[in-house]
């Protein structure tokens, strides 16, 4: 079964960018969907963006435009790229598909 590990959190001022990756162990190819989500204190989990095997992404409106997911399948790999970071953006964000999903990356955005 393929395992993710996600990596680049860490804490970034407001406006300020970071970029996230998500490595699998295995072929990520074959996976049509694959997803970031987050969760803050006390929260629920809640979608970032969605990109398919052909490239086709979706965001949730608050994320319009200041994020952009993509995928490498020749090196197993999904990204999140995040810019104009905000404190309401902090949470831990998980990298996923159907019920496959990382430990998760703490995101902090903070002054």
């Amino acid at each position: 079964q393929v395992q993710l590990v996600e990596s680049g959190g860490g804490l970034v001022q407001p406006g300020g960018s970071l970029r996230l990756s998500c490595a699998a162990s295995g072929n990520i190819f074959s996976i049509n969907t694959m997803a970031w989500h987050r969760q803050a204190p006390g929260k629920p989990r809640e979608l970032v963006a969605a990109i398919t095997s052909g490239g086709t992404t979706t965001y949730e409106d608050s994320m319009k435009g200041r994020f952009t997911i993509s995928r490498d399948n020749a090196k197993n790999m999904v990204y999140l790229q995040m810019n104009s970071l905000q404190p309401e953006d902090t949470a831990v964000y998980y990298c996923g598909f159907g019920n496959v999903w990382g430990q998760g990356t703490q995101v902090t955005v903070s002054s």
